[in-house]
């Protein structure tokens, strides 16, 4: 019997036009335009045209997510998503667990639930409409929140890695709820700068908005997109068993290196294809995990794709330069690490200078020696410090405006007007916002928003006042040793950072990590103390990092029109998954290796622990001035001043377009190929301005229609296939299986054929 007819709106019917929307329409529709038009073929230009040229605006307010199967595939999915997160962390480049991948995961699943679970009767509730866009955008926060991987587990990998302490799981679960949360409370006041606003792009996530208007909607144009979405799905799926197994030899192919296998130069300039080997200048990879594995290049503008450029091309100078002119003994040290050395080269034993307190003692100290780093990961350390000044200047004089509101809530005004109207019975705030009439800037997906009730600033103030309390008793009951006034520092470091920080990322879509700079913070205020400076790490950079996370995804919502109470209660449920103690057990002796494999590596709890020791114990005697390592702090103040020129260039010969420069991005990326696998960086950049040149400039039409929906394919076919082999083949949940030696698969070294360069 054929089931009876659905009472709401068919997902593939057009919605009427909301009348928030019938001042203006902004988007030109071109999601279900059948024939060119002006509005197809516009060159986008700015943050605006791309929102409102990219995503649909329509809204069709009856679509509901609130339903079973969200709450069966959100938390299902979120349980999986932590797993994954767990396993790229361990990857030997930092790889990060697509929404793409999540959001195809769910949309096959939500569809089978609709065709399967009954429809009628008492049973209604299962499946009471087609599965919608936002079912499908609820469920993916949701496990997107469990899927990037928190950094209280790297504080907790540390403990178990080179403390030899397996924390109680109790504390653990409580650590990473009051982590997390603390930076989802103070980002979410930040929603007026960081999120409403056009400007505020996020780039990152217009491949899955665009999916989302394509699976969703029933036009011919929209079938096309799908159409290009599958096929591509489909040939990278099976492409990646290729790279990632069969024939790794594509994941860094070197000319250079087959011509010359015997030379530990080359490796170190040309190499790539393994974890820590070299910089791989002009190696061609194909293995479309790496090349995307951060952010995908089809993405970014080019404005922030030329600013990475430069500063890419700058780190190839430098890293080759500090090391060939054996400069703080680069030569003594493997060329790329992440780890600690004695200055004879072999791996400085931190555990022999901490007393039973883990604290450093003098009298140990004294025997050991002070350690010593690699010098390109000095040089990481000192631009990182360089571009995370500079942001604050570039920001200030750019951006001056944007930033205007992040502190107008400290104004006496403010302050008064919020007192009162705040109602300390949050559970009853309505949520209800005042729609402006006239704002010509507001934001067209924002005033889309504006008929749903609000996740009001009271909902993430008891999030945030919940996370401190909770905070506080962790940090004495682990014996951390980060006294409360140390957290509270923190906490003040981390809200400065986000309006930053937050802002860079929202408008570029890359992702600072500011690690360093906090370190540093913490390391001075904390002598002597490397746990505690993990612990005050914890609390400050991954506050800033989740934040942004969930800006990100309250940006998914506002862009598919989910009603922002649905977000927030995704984000918040779905931050508590993780899994990691299956790989440490059966990787372990990689993970504490210098180089790795191409498949796991502990580069990431390596680079954590040495600056936990080197910044919490040691910051005094390492980077103080007139000390060794002097320079990685002297960056702060160089920092501030390296946006100046450029912006006085501006003002006085504009014609110049100094503008066109992000310097912290610059300086920034002077460090990038510090680690990982670095063949990929050739055709990441080809990609790049293939799409964000070429396409947008040349063809426009397919760039506004086609390149976000390909984008979506390539990422998310990709995933799913590394998934499928990290279990299968890889050794996620125990041992490995390599694919037989031949030449396309060098098991005894290098796969890109570059000489093996000995670490000990």
């Amino acid at each position: 019997m054929a089931p009876e007819p659905r009472t709401s709106m068919d997902v593939s019917e057009k919605p009427p036009p909301s009348p928030l929307d019938e001042k203006k329409d902004y988007s030109g529709d071109i999601e279900t335009a059948q024939e060119p038009s002006t509005e197809d073929s516009a060159i986008l230009e700015d943050e605006r045209m791309v929102a409102t040229h990219i995503v649909s605006l329509h809204d069709d307010p009856s679509l509901n997510p609130w339903t079973f199967r969200v709450l069966i595939l959100g938390l299902g999915l979120s349980a999986f998503g932590g797993v994954l997160a767990e396993i790229y962390y361990f990857k030997p480049q930092t790889v990060l667990v697509s929404t793409m991948f999540l959001a195809i995961i769910a949309f096959v699943l939500g569809k089978a639930m609709e065709s399967i679970l009954p429809s009628r009767g008492v049973f209604h509730f299962l499946n009471p409409h087609p599965f919608n866009k936002k079912e499908n955008a609820f469920i993916v926060i949701m496990a997107s929140a469990a899927a990037n991987s928190a950094l209280a587990t790297e504080v907790l990998a540390v403990q178990r890695l080179y403390y030899e302490i397996t924390p109680n799981p109790a504390a653990s679960i409580f650590l990473l709820f009051a982590s997390q949360l603390t930076g989802y409370g103070i980002g979410g006041l930040f929603r007026p700068v960081l999120l409403y606003p056009s400007k505020m792009l996020y780039p990152g996530v217009l491949p899955l908005v665009s999916m989302f208007d394509a699976l969703y909607r029933d036009a011919v144009g929209a079938q096309k997109k799908l159409r290009l979405f599958w096929i591509a799905f489909t040939v990278i799926f099976f492409w990646e068993i290729l790279p990632e197994w069969m024939f790794p030899l594509l994941t860094g192919f070197s000319i250079f290196c087959l011509a010359n296998p015997r030379s530990t130069d080359f490796t170190r300039i040309f190499g790539g294809s393994n974890g820590n080997e070299g910089l791989g200048l002009l190696s061609i990879c194909f293995d479309w995990q790496y090349i995307s594995g951060g952010v995908n290049p089809m993405t970014i503008p080019l404005k922030a794709q030329f600013s990475n450029f430069v500063g890419y091309i700058l780190c190839m100078v430098v890293f080759v330069a500090v090391y060939y002119n054996n400069i703080w003994n680069a030569k003594s040290f493997p060329f790329l690490s992440q780890t600690l050395f004695y200055a004879n080269g072999s791996e400085y034993n931190q555990l022999l200078i901490l007393n039973d307190n883990f604290e450093v003692d003098p009298t140990l100290l004294a025997e050991q020696g002070l350690p010593f780093y690699a010098s390109t990961w000095v040089v990481q350390l000192l631009t990182t410090n360089l571009g995370m000044a500079a942001t604050f200047t570039h920001l200030l004089l750019w951006n001056r405006d944007d930033l205007k509101g992040a502190w107008s809530w400290m104004t006496p005004s403010s302050l008064k007007q919020s007192w009162a109207t705040f109602n300390w019975k949050f559970w009853e705030d309505n949520g209800m916002r005042h729609v402006p009439k006239d704002d010509e800037d507001l934001d067209p997906h924002y005033r889309e928003m504006l008929k749903y009730p609000d996740a009001p600033n009271s909902w993430y103030i008891v999030t945030l006042i919940i996370s401190i309390i909770v905070s506080l008793v962790i940090i004495y009951k682990t014996d951390s040793t980060l006294p409360w006034w140390g957290l509270f520092i923190s906490l003040i470091l981390a809200t400065i950072s986000i309006v930053f920080f937050g802002s860079l990322y929202a408008i570029t879509g890359l992702q600072f990590i500011i690690q360093p700079f906090v370190q540093m913070i913490g390391g001075f205020i904390h002598p002597g103390k490397p746990v505690a400076n993990m612990f005050f790490v914890l609390f400050s950079y991954n506050s800033v990092t989740q934040a942004q996370l969930l800006l990100k995804d309250l940006k998914i919502a506002q862009y598919t029109k989910l009603p922002p109470r649905a977000a927030f209660t995704a984000q918040v449920s779905g931050t508590l998954f993780v899994l990691m103690n299956s790989i440490i057990d059966n990787q372990r002796p990689i993970l504490l290796s210098v180089e790795g494999t191409n498949i796991w590596s502990g580069q990431q709890p390596q680079q954590y622990n040495s600056q936990a020791v080197a910044w919490g114990g040691l910051s005094h005697q390492l980077f103080a001035i007139n000390q060794r390592y002097q320079w990685v702090a002297w960056a702060y103040v160089v920092g501030l001043f390296v946006p100046v020129p450029f912006w006085v260039v501006y003002r006085f010969w504009p014609k110049l377009r100094t503008d066109y420069l992000y310097t912290p991005i610059v300086c920034y990326y002077i460090g990038w190929l510090c680690v990982g696998i670095n063949s990929s960086i050739f055709m990441y950049f080809s990609i790049a301005y293939l799409s964000q040149w070429w396409l947008r400039t040349r063809y426009p039409r397919w760039f506004n229609k086609y390149n976000y929906i390909l984008a979506a394919a390539l990422d998310g076919g990709t995933q799913v296939m590394v998934f499928v082999l990290s279990f299968a083949v890889q050794g996620a949940s125990g041992k490995s299986h390599l694919f037989p030696q031949w030449w396309g698969a060098n098991q005894g070294g290098n796969y890109d054929r570059c000489a093996v360069i000995s670490t000990d």
